[in-house]
């Protein structure tokens, strides 16, 4: 089955890898900006809801800031999101279940921090692009691996231990270009 849903992918990753640099640099305005945009180029959310599902997935993304965060307010947050991003995009996932596993991974993500083994974490990335995008695990393996290797480059960022920060920044929207590619790709 082909799925309509049409994006383009260095626009997504451009977006996300800038909303990535807000949020490790807590500039909570410019994460709602440039979630607003994502919306609209990934799923395709028309201004106003666009506005409420940036909105939904910011507070998420704070609540979980805190190591001692409320794991149901970080949920609650995430499934009025995918509801918002399900309604637009013609995708048939469950936002329940999608918010469950963007906790996971969130969760996985925070636990592998400097750990080599990222195994893990590249399946719980290929369970979330899975869901959400209504293809295999196997089909989204490839885009969670970019995934994970755009994670480790923030990682290395924020965790100052990488020694070209900006170029860092520019590889790790190359990776989520590619992840991105991937996923367009396993829908067509």
């Amino acid at each position: 089955m082909t799925i309509t849903l049409q994006f383009d992918p260095e626009r997504v990753a451009h977006f996300e890898a800038s909303g990535w640099r807000a949020y490790y640099d807590r500039r909570w305005l410019d994460v709602l900006r440039l979630i607003v945009a994502l919306c609209q180029e990934q799923f395709h959310i028309p201004f106003p809801a666009s506005w409420f599902a940036a909105y939904y997935t910011t507070r998420a993304s704070m609540a979980w800031v805190p190591v001692e965060h409320d794991v149901q307010k970080v949920q609650r947050y995430l499934e009025k999101f995918y509801r918002i991003a399900r309604r637009y995009a013609g995708l048939k996932f469950d936002p329940e279940q999608v918010g469950k596993l963007e906790l996971h991974y969130f969760d996985v993500h925070r636990r592998l921090v400097g750990v080599e083994d990222k195994s893990a974490y590249i399946e719980a990335m290929s369970n979330l692009h899975s869901a959400i995008f209504g293809i295999s695990p196997e089909q989204a393996r490839e885009s969670a691996e970019w995934r994970v290797k755009a994670s480790n480059l923030v990682d290395g960022i924020t965790g100052k231990t990488s020694t070209d920060i900006e170029g860092d920044w520019v590889t790790l929207e190359d990776y989520l270009t590619r992840c991105y590619r991937s996923i367009k790709a396993q829908l067509q």
